[in-house]
This record gives C-alpha cells, sequence and structure tokens, in this order.
C-alpha cells in the first residue's frame, strides 16, 4: 500500500491513497490515526468522505480508511454511471479489502452508506470482523423508514425555534412538496444541536454530494431483501448498529430491528444526538465505538469464521 503525506492533525498524520477497482476506474481514499484498520463508508448518498471527519476523535485509537465512492471526493467518475448503484460498489469495497492487504477488516458505515455495508457483509461474510452501522438505513433490508416515524422524531423538538419551523418545513418535505428552502430551513432536526459546527457542516454538504450518483444509487434493482437477510445469517461478525435519541432516519425500533437481522448484532442508542452523533457528543460517540471495536477484536479468536 503507497500512501502520499498531505497533512497532520492533533492526532496523526493524514495521508491520501488510490486503488484501481474492477472497471478501471480510480478510487480514492485517506487514512487518518493510528492503530487497527477501520475502513469508513460514507452516506449521502454518495457524499464525498470528508464529512466525517476524524469521527469525533475516534482517529486517536483507530486508523480511520475513509473511502471516496466513485465519482465522488477525489475519486474518479466511472465510465458507466449505472455502476453508481450501490449493489456494483460492493467490488469497490472488496477491491479496497485486497488492496489494503487485511484478511478480515472491521467496517464503518454512516447512513445510506449502511446499505452498501449490508450488501458486502452478503456477499463476503466471512471477510468482516466487525461492523458499525451509524444512523444506517436499511433499503438493502426492507426495514422503512416511514413519514410517520420521521415526524415523530421532529416533534421531539417542538415548542421552540428553529425546530418548529424545521417541523413545518419538514412536514412539507414528507407530503411531497417543498424545495431547497424547506431543506434548508429543516436541517436543524438532523443535528443534535444547532450551532455554528453542525450549521458548517450542513452547508457543506451541497458541494460535497454527487447528485447524479445519489439517484442512482439506491435503484430498485440493486435490492433482494429476501436474499440478503438469509445470507447474513452467514455473518459471524459482531456488528453494532447505533442510532440517534433524536434522529428520523432511523428510530430506534427500527435501528433495533436492523441489529436483530445479524447473528451477533447488538443496538445502543446515544442520547441526544441525531444523524451525525458523532458531532452532537464526541466523546460519548468515540468511546461507545473503541469499546465495541475493542470487544470484538477479543471475540474474533474465538469464532469459526466462514
Amino acid at each position: 500500500m503507497s500512501l502520499s503525506h498531505t497533512r497532520s492533525d492533533a492526532h496523526s498524520d493524514t495521508r491520501s491513497g488510490s486503488f484501481t477497482a474492477h472497471d478501471g476506474t480510480r478510487l480514492a481514499y485517506r487514512s487518518m490515526g493510528e492503530g487497527e484498520p477501520l475502513i469508513c463508508l460514507p452516506g449521502g448518498a454518495m457524499r464525498a468522505s470528508v464529512y466525517l471527519g476524524d469521527l469525533g476523535g475516534l482517529a486517536a485509537t483507530r486508523r480511520l480508511i475513509l473511502l471516496d465512492l466513485r465519482g465522488t471526493g477525489d475519486s474518479e467518475v466511472p465510465a458507466d454511471r449505472a455502476t453508481y448503484r450501490v449493489d456494483h460498489q460492493v467490488a469497490d469495497v472488496e477491491a479496497l479489502r485486497v488492496h489494503l492487504g487485511l484478511e478480515r477488516m472491521d467496517v464503518l458505515a454512516h447512513s445510506a452508506g449502511g446499505n452498501l455495508a449490508q450488501l458486502y457483509a452478503a456477499a463476503h461474510p466471512g471477510r468482516l470482523r466487525a461492523l458499525v452501522l451509524v444512523t444506517p438505513t436499511a433499503w438493502a433490508l426492507d426495514v422503512p423508514v416511514t413519514p410517520e416515524l420521521r415526524l415523530e422524531a421532529a416533534e421531539l423538538r417542538a415548542g421552540r425555534e428553529p425546530y418548529d419551523a424545521a417541523i413545518a418545513a419538514y412536514r412539507t418535505i414528507l407530503d411531497g412538496g417543498g424545495g431547497d428552502a424547506e431543506w434548508d430551513l429543516a436541517m436543524p432536526l438532523f443535528y443534535g444541536q444547532w450551532d455554528d459546527a453542525a450549521r458548517a457542516h450542513a452547508a457543506a454538504g451541497v458541494e460535497e454530494q454527487n447528485e447524479e450518483a445519489a439517484g442512482v444509487y439506491a435503484a430498485p434493482e440493486a435490492f433482494d431483501p429476501p436474499a440478503t437477510r438469509a445470507a447474513l445469517q452467514e455473518v459471524t461478525a459482531d456488528v453494532l448498529v447505533l442510532s440517534g435519541e433524536l434522529d428520523g432516519n432511523p428510530r430506534p425500533e427500527p435501528a433495533a430491528r436492523i441489529a436483530a437481522l445479524f447473528p451477533y448484532g447488538v443496538h445502543d442508542v446515544q442520547p441526544g444526538a441525531a444523524h451525525f452523533p458523532w458531532l452532537d457528543d464526541a466523546p460519548w460517540f468515540a468511546a461507545r465505538v473503541e469499546r465495541f471495536l475493542a470487544g470484538a477484536e477479543a471475540e474474533a479468536g474465538a469464532r469459526t469464521r466462514v
């Protein structure tokens, strides 16, 4: 593996690397921190991985490998735009594993990236040592998040601004209306605290997301939930599904259902957190994920892997 130095921070150097996917597309990633590697798959869908930051300081104990999915960040746009579909990108994750020389790997996936991780787990169950699904969607498993559940979470903030305006805008969006102005108003609902850091994070998302790719990513043809659910029974890795107390995508109840579809799945709720929990309480998030990963390492030698 060849990594080029790009910058340093309080934790360690951040380096960039690249590899070539099966179809010739050059894919990029950044390596941040020291310790055991943790492959990080971004959501969005199709948002450049820079928005993950150092995952609340997790880079202090783990070497984060932050993948830019094809057509995002520093990764190339593929010749065939149909390969933006999430099931086609499973091969990209496997190519990264091979490139890094990992027999088995720890993976963290956020939001829509959870679907990529779920499909990877189904296709390569023996290649996972641990899996962390952070506020994941689960179209791949047919665990829906309904408008009613999204509003249930939103209304936990009712009674003060900017949340009352955000709830009204979100209701319009969920009813099938609204545009950029409504999404801007609704943004506070996706963060535990609507502070300057959250505002900057939300504003950056417009430039970091490949909207064309996002429109292809979750095409219905990408998913066969019964087959994926059945394949997940072969996953012997420990799996943590982490939801946010204030998040509507997913609410804790659907998140618990996702965890239950894995033989060794557990669910936890981060208090006061919404869709980006590492921003809402970085120490809590980093400590919970590190504790889980350390436990998964201890269990890894005790289980027979497929």
